[in-house]
């Protein structure tokens, strides 16, 4: 007898309930540098966790969420926090660490 298998979104959406695992995923979705991406990315959290309890737990509504959410989404920044924040997540900015020379540093 065969085991049964685990669907990949199936397996995506669990493995996206651990916030540091949604984390990784969201980050990767930045590298790829297009926003597009990142949404997607976000509504598989974001789905991960129930749209539905996140539109309770955040100011926004279920209608806004989609609307953010959407393939052609393009929310502000506060929104952004707010799904974040109630995905136990936050954004962060970090230095590129690729060989620039930063201002008042390395000229004599």
């Amino acid at each position: 007898m065969t085991k049964p298998s685990v669907s990949y979104e199936d397996g995506l959406k669990k493995d996206l309930t651990d916030p540091e695992e949604a984390a990784a995923y969201l980050n990767a979705a930045l590298e790829d540098g297009s926003q597009d991406v990142f949404l997607l990315a976000l509504r598989d959290v974001a789905e991960a966790r129930g749209i539905a309890h996140l539109a309770r737990t955040t100011s926004l509504n279920r209608e806004n969420m989609d609307r953010i959410l959407s393939e052609k989404g393009d929310p502000q920044l506060s929104s952004l926090k707010a799904l974040l924040d109630s995905l136990d997540l936050r954004l962060a900015v970090e230095v590129k660490r690729e060989g620039r020379i930063l201002l008042g540093q390395g000229r004599d």
